[in-house]
């Protein structure tokens, strides 16, 4: 089974959550475990990460083998500071 790799920004994020989306994100984190290639999921242009929605959020991950499920980045769909968060970290 893979382990779970998350940053300090997608930690922050999710302590910020009311209850309830906090309890739907982790939910679909440990679906993510299960399954890291879910139907819905999408690769992202011009990186090697994924990326999957959930009602208003956006989750963007990485896989690294059989070993480890990295959350990059967590925030709102609808919102770009997903990906200037990801730029920032990748140093573009």
């Amino acid at each position: 089974m893979l382990k779970i790799d998350m940053t300090n920004d997608a930690i922050s994020f999710l302590n910020a959550l009311p209850g309830k989306q906090f309890k739907q994100i982790v939910s679909m984190i440990f679906d993510l475990l299960k399954n890291p290639f879910p139907q819905d999921s999408r690769v992202l242009n011009g990186y090697p990460y994924r990326r999957v929605d959930f009602g208003e959020y956006r989750v963007v991950y990485q896989v690294h083998g059989e070993e480890c499920l990295q959350i990059l980045v967590i925030g709102k769909r609808n919102d770009d500071e997903v990906y200037k968060k990801l730029a920032r970290k990748e140093g573009r």
